[in-house]
């Protein structure tokens, strides 16, 4: 019989209601012995029971581990761990600067002031000052330099906080005789002329006119730069950092495009006497594949930045602390690796977890005590930043909160990334400036003359209290954002009113908290509602002549007498006229209310259908009236339904899957989270059966998942590996025996899972010039279908898997081929693209298909199509933030059906139910959308949305000048609904 745990002390505060609450989660769980949960967990029966016995906090994987083996809500319990750590953390005695020491910990002096240099960076990433600090990526900048000796363009592609940006300023700079670095910022041309022109001693005014006349201008710039050395011993090399920025922070895509060909030309002129190196973000891979001229460039150029190993953390931890005279205890350095190895995006984290040991180290010694007093490696972040939050009174909080949130830009597809905005984009107070001077001081962000911008995106991924605000209101967030970048050109075109919000945007905009809004945000605000209060005067004042005119009218047509039914007809068709302007109007309204206020969208929408039933109305109604599956921790890649039509999977950009119960539309349940790929973002597809699912990421792997319990999914075996590049798509074969992956690396791989657990490499398709994105089988698994950046469809006979062969190349989209589809018959085939179109093949001769129809009206990348289960009906989902269904019961005249909006960021995937009468869509805006597709259920759904009927003075502010007819009259009354 196994030994009971050691009861837990009463009084132990967090760290007991820790562990009561993981031994109640297992007694919950039928009580299994750790034995059971260790072969579960994948952790050490020792290390599951400390984690419940509250002694000490274990850290947040053990934590997590030990909840995934009883079955609990991971979500719940990150949250759990996250406010424990900070509980400690409050607790915890730190020193006034948060650099010294307390007697307790051995610290370094009594005065409370250490001034010693630290010997880690912390947040911040190494700079060329730091080379003689920076260890354990000697070798990999040595194989980079020698790169660099042979290739005139590389680029580093990594996780955030794979230690990027300190491999390029502490390990490549010192290495190189000339070399400018800087990071792209809000206008990369402009940055680039800025930091030449100081090299050359020129106005950058000149060099930047003359990159944006002419790309190739950069080249012929350095070539005038160097044109005193000696032509074979001086180039320069122009590093990038953070070249992400380009996509985040340029919002002119002709300034984007122009920046990236001036680079590319400067590299690869025949004559050229320049290098570039770039750093990207790993998840903006695929935005720099949609730039030709990249693409070619980068085709031999890539050099991926992985976690580092065993032996480099080694020197990274150790080396520094030696350099500085100190010694780092042998159960700190054992676990410190243990923890780090193998996790990308650990090294900021891992360098500030130092740091903060440091100040509590033991005399000369870094101690395993004061790491965890530090709160360990997921935890010290979020304690320093918790620290200076709950020192700052309750104005400066909500200061620091608006702060944060200002200096993160907002993921459409990726993850959140820092932002740096400029001091004129805060209001300048005394509160303002200690906040700012007091996270610096904490290293959470750094500060230059005119900018401020977060440290490192770990503070973004890491600290709780950051990460809540983010996910609170992301579309709050969203057009405060908006209204930030509103406000800049208003004054940037000296206050025009053009330039003012009107309408829905001002409508929705006026509902951001005033508190959050800087002084130059009010005042646009204010000359926005004062432009369409005078605005709405005139109009009144003209529909009052117009009314007056139809009045005289009648009064004029009675007086003739025989027309008086003329004048009764007029006034009828001014009447339905003002119906159709004003129902359209609402019906947007209702789209826009629907998040924060779904009971009155729903109304709104439905009476808007009701007084003027047209296509707009229509897709108004729908929209608003879509089921969220909200909670989702990043921007949704894939949506998928098992073959039950009750459980739905999910993937998203951090690697996360999702299982839900859709068995009751409506009322979504979560079912299992799980991570199918550490390292970044993950794509899926169901077997035919619905209990097998694989996998494919960015990581370059393809996995394969047992989801038969859809409580419990678990993986068959390792990961498949044979690709060089992201995976970016998969899909299952009908008899659910055959997988087959497309990546980047060009080519698509078969895979046989007749056995799950010890599947196989069958073949690989070549032809492709470009990344391989969709891949998809036909319904008798004769034929594949696989759609390239080169523009092209390509069929494929794989009846035998181990042999296929080449059918046919289908080409007519002018940009990349990014989704595939099969109607269930075999004999269409439709694909979108980049170019904003959805091409339908009549592939009924597979060796000889035909171009049967082409779907229009797209404002951006169509990213997904899907059939229903009959295939008259086509569903798409567009980076437009648009989900549009089709009739293509007719190929060459197919008619939209539906338009449904509500998306606030890309839509990337779409899905039909079994049914057929429900769309499921997931976007970048880190939901997934359950929408009703006929008038009759959305307006079923909209009286179920109600939870009080709309009051008569909600009538009259959406619907002037009509009778007051709730929609759903046997709902609860609302305040008002008498007056």
């Amino acid at each position: 019989m196994p030994r009971g745990e050691r009861p837990l002390d009463a009084e132990g505060g967090p760290l007991a209601e820790f562990a009561g609450g993981l031994r109640e989660l297992r007694q919950k769980a039928g009580n299994p012995t750790y034995r059971v949960l260790a072969q579960r967990a994948h952790y050490s029966i020792a290390t599951l029971s400390a984690a419940a016995a509250g002694r000490h906090l274990p850290t947040r994987s053990v934590a997590l581990a030990y909840v995934r083996a009883c079955a609990g809500d991971e979500e719940q319990w990150a949250r759990t761990w996250h406010e424990t750590a900070t509980r400690l953390a409050a607790a915890e005695p730190r020193p006034p600067s948060a650099s010294n020491a307390s007697d307790e910990s051995g610290g370094s002096g009594e005065s409370g002031e250490d001034t010693a240099r630290p010997p880690y960076a912390g947040l911040a990433s190494f700079q060329r000052a730091d080379a003689d600090c920076f260890f354990g990526r000697e070798r990999f900048v040595s194989d980079l330099a020698d790169r660099l000796r042979h290739g005139r363009l590389l680029a580093l592609f990594g996780a955030s906080g794979s230690g990027k940006s300190s491999i390029l300023r502490a390990g490549l700079l010192p290495l190189l005789v000339d070399a400018v670095v800087f990071t792209p910022g809000w206008h990369p041309l402009e940055e680039c002329a800025i930091q030449l022109s100081a090299r050359a001693r020129d106005t950058p005014g000149r060099l930047l006119a003359d990159l944006s006349a002419d790309p190739l201008n950069l080249h012929r710039a350095v070539r005038q730069f160097l044109a005193d050395r000696p032509e074979n011993d001086a180039e320069l090399v122009l590093v990038i950092d953070q070249f992400e920025e380009v996509f985040t922070l340029c919002t002119d895509p002709a300034e984007r495009t122009a920046f990236i060909a001036a680079l590319v030309r400067a590299a690869q002129a025949p004559n050229s006497r320049c290098r570039v190196v770039i750093a990207v973000r790993a998840d903006f891979y695929a935005h720099c594949t949609r730039h030709p001229d990249l693409v070619e460039a980068l085709h031999d150029a890539q050099i991926p930045v992985g976690p580092m190993s065993t032996a480099e953390l080694r020197r990274a931890i150790v080396q520094p602390a030696l350099r500085a005279g100190l010694t780092v205890e042998g159960a700190l350095l054992a676990h410190l690796t243990a923890e780090a190895k193998g996790q990308p995006g650990v090294l900021p984290l891992l360098s500030h977890a130092l740091l903060e040991t440091w100040h509590r180290r033991r005399g000369n010694a870094l101690t395993l005590a004061g790491f965890q007093a530090a709160g360990s490696i997921e935890g010290a972040l979020a304690q320093t930043a918790e620290a200076l939050y709950t020192q700052l009174n309750r104005h400066q909080q909500q200061l620091a909160r608006q702060i944060f949130l200002r200096l993160t830009a907002l993921g459409e597809g990726t993850e959140d990334t820092k932002r740096r905005l400029t001091r004129a984009e805060l209001d300048e107070t005394d509160d303002t400036a200690l906040v700012l001077e007091r996270a610096a001081r904490a290293r959470l962000l750094t500060l230059d003359d005119n900018r401020v911008e977060i440290a490192h995106e770990a503070l973004i991924r890491c600290w709780p209290r950051l990460t809540s605000w983010l996910t609170e209101d992301r579309d709050r967030l969203r057009t405060h954002r908006r209204l930030t970048e509103a406000t800049d050109i208003w004054e940037s075109f000296n206050h025009d009113p053009g330039a003012l919000y009107r309408g829905v945007r001002l409508a929705t905009a006026r509902e951001l908290p005033r508190t959050d809004l800087t002084r130059r945000e009010r005042d646009f605000l204010d000359a926005s509602t004062a432009a369409e209060v005078t605005e709405a005067t005139l109009v009144r004042r003209r529909l009052q002549r117009v009314r007056q005119l139809a009045a005289l009218l009648v009064l004029l047509l009675l007086a003739a007498g025989t027309a008086f039914g003329y004048a009764v007809h007029v006034q009828h068709a001014v009447t339905r006229q003002r119906n159709v302007i004003l129902a359209q109007r609402v019906a947007d309204q209702a789209v826009a209310l629907h998040q924060d206020n779904p009971s009155l969208a729903a109304q709104l929408s439905l009476a808007a259908y009701r007084l003027a039933p047209d296509d707009i109305t229509r897709d108004g109604l729908l929209s608003a009236t879509a089921t969220p599956l909200g909670g989702n921790t990043s921007g949704l890649s894939t949506v998928a339904l098992g073959a039950d039509g009750h459980t739905l999977v999910t993937s998203e950009f951090d690697g996360t899957v999702r299982l839900w119960d859709i068995t009751h539309p409506h009322h979504p349940a979560v079912l299992s989270t799980f991570t199918a790929h550490a390292a970044g973002s993950a794509v899926i597809a169901l077997s035919p059966d619905g209990t097998t699912l694989a996998s494919g990421s960015s990581d370059s792997t393809v996995r394969v998942w047992d989801i038969s319990d859809p409580r419990h999914p678990v993986p068959y075996g390792p990961a498949l590996r044979g690709h060089t590049q992201a995976v970016f798509s998969v899909a299952f074969s009908p008899d659910g025996k055959t997988v087959a992956s497309g990546s980047y690396d060009h080519t698509v791989r078969l895979w046989d899972v007749t056995d799950p657990h010890h599947p196989a490499h069958l073949a690989t398709l070549t032809g492709h010039t470009l990344n391989v994105k969709p891949v998809a089988f036909s319904p008798d698994g004769r034929t594949l279908a696989s759609g390239s950046d080169d523009r092209t469809v390509r069929l494929w006979n794989i009846a035998d898997p181990r042999h296929p062969t080449p059918l046919a190349t289908l080409t007519g989209h002018k940009d990349f081929v990014d989704t595939l589809a099969f109607s269930p018959d075999g004999r269409t085939l439709a694909s979108g693209s980049d170019d904003r179109t959805v091409r339908l093949w009549n592939i009924a001769d597979p060796r000889h298909p035909a171009l049967a129809g082409i779907l229009t009206g797209y404002a951006d990348v169509v990213a997904d199509v899907a059939f229903s289960r009959d295939g008259r009906t086509l569903a798409t989902g567009s980076y437009d933030r648009t989900v549009r269904v089709w009739n293509v019961a007719d190929l060459r005249h197919p008619t939209q059906l539906a338009m449904l909006t509500g998306d606030t960021s890309a839509t990337q995937s779409v899905a039909f139910t079994t049914d057929g009468t429900r769309v499921i869509s997931g976007s970048a805006d880190h939901t997934a959308q359950i929408w009703e597709t006929t008038v009759a259920a959305a307006t079923a759904r909209a009286c179920a949305l109600t939870r009080r009927t709309i009051t008569r003075a909600e009538w009259r502010h959406y619907l002037p000048g009509t009778g007051y007819r709730p929609p759903c009259p046997g709902s609860p009354p609302g305040r008002g609904t008498t007056d």
